[in-house]
């Protein structure tokens, strides 16, 4: 995240390291990441043979005691998320190689990634540590229902998507012609078991837009919602991730992927509208005319061009209609030279906010159960700062500019 609550200062930069150490010194019994995994201590031993290294080696690399080194390989401990990233990356392991967990209680994953960014191991490691992090939180969280929607045949094929999407708009209250909101969505994630988490990880230099933590046998769902996004892309991406909820079986896999891309554009912008759209810019005989045409229904629901460019050309090619004019490269060469306000910029006046309206933004905007919990868990349990920057993977400084906020 590249926005900060608090001006870095010298003493909090002094003392990060010291209080990330400090707050996650825990016992095995209350780790909630060492809770039924432990580490694979043949790959690991394998690993050390390979580099001619003694466990002791590995021990000073890493920076902890030879004896935590002989616990993890024991069984008797288990690393903290910082230590488990950097064993993975000095040792080249991938998380299924290097820890042994139950299969049935693991984080399930999926990242709203941006552009052609690519997921690493690390990027797996590290929202995996965050789920398992997020399971004490799980007690907290007000009663979540236990009627929820889900979609028992996921696919991407025309006819069968838009029935989909004509059922969950149905069940929402919305014709084939209506705006689907924020709102909309919002009440969506709340009613099926997932906690919005809305975050401020900066437009360029973080890997997601969004991330889905799905924690299976607490049957609840961490949604984070990267607020420094563009306001045109925000709503595909909270509908994106909504698929997911819909389609728990799917969520970490390829397949789950394209198919919560192609829900998220049936639901805005369904058949109906796709239908009117296409017979609008098809009367234009100019390249500029079709966009413009697009712009406006785009406009219209709040979300990008490619979004409508996309389903239009979806529906004509589904009924064997002529594309459209406009290609592509055209879409992507006009809506990145006439990009929107960021979320942020719309949400919070002035940039960056103090805690308490960020704080107040994730409960009034987005109906989020998430921070009172958090606040509830610091107050119960007195779990500090490093927590907070954990499982939220921020900055130390706005961790402590949080955690300030929810001790009060």
């Amino acid at each position: 995240m590249s926005r900060r609550f608090l001006p870095e200062h010298s003493v909090a930069t002094a003392l990060r390291s010291r209080l990330i150490k400090l707050d996650l010194k825990w016992p095995l019994a209350n780790n909630p990441l060492a809770m039924h995994k432990v580490i694979h201590s043949e790959k690991l031993k394998q690993a050390l043979q390979a580099r001619g290294w003694t466990q002791k080696d590995l021990a000073t690399e890493l920076e902890v005691t030879a004896q935590a080194v002989t616990n993890w390989m024991k069984g008797a401990d288990f690393p903290r998320p910082d230590k488990l990233l950097k064993l993975a990356t000095i040792l080249k392991l991938n998380f299924a190689d290097l820890v042994l967990s139950s299969v049935k209680d693991q984080p399930v994953i999926a990242f709203r990634k941006k552009g052609g960014a690519k997921t690493t191991d690390a990027h797996i490691l590290k929202a995996l540590a965050m789920g398992s992090l997020l399971k004490p939180l799980v007690a907290f969280l007000p009663e979540l229902r236990s009627l929820r929607v889900q979609i028992p045949s996921p696919t991407t094929q025309y006819d069968a998507l838009q029935a989909m999407a004509a059922e969950v708009r149905t069940r929402i209250g919305l014709g084939g012609q209506a705006v689907l909101s924020y709102e909309h969505l919002i009440d969506q994630f709340g009613t099926n078991g997932a906690v919005i988490v809305p975050v401020l990880w900066g437009e360029k230099q973080n890997h997601k837009n969004a991330l889905h933590i799905l924690l299976p046998q607490e049957q609840v769902t961490f949604i984070f919602l990267n607020l420094d996004t563009r306001l045109e892309d925000f709503k595909f991406w909270m509908a994106h991730e909504l698929a997911h909820v819909y389609t728990p079986g799917l969520a970490g896999s390829d397949e789950g992927e394209d198919f919560a891309d192609a829900l998220a554009g049936a639901l805005l912008f369904p058949k109906s509208l796709a239908e009117v759209a296409y017979v609008q810019a098809a009367r234009h005989r100019a390249v500029a005319g079709e966009v413009r045409e697009l712009q406006r229904h785009a406009n219209a629901h709040s979300i990008s061009l490619f979004s409508v460019f996309r389903e239009v050309n979806n529906y004509a090619k589904a009924l064997g209609l002529a594309a459209l004019r406009c290609r592509e490269t055209d879409i992507h060469a006009i809506r990145n030279s006439q990009r929107g306000k960021l979320v942020s910029e719309s949400l919070f006046e002035p940039t960056p906010p103090e805690p308490a309206a960020y704080v107040a933004a994730a409960l009034n905007q987005f109906r989020s159960a998430f921070f009172s919990a958090l606040q509830r868990m610091i107050k119960s349990k007195g779990t500090g700062a490093g927590y907070v920057q954990q499982i939220m993977d921020i900055p130390m400084q706005d961790a402590a500019a949080l955690h300030g906020e929810l001790s009060r």
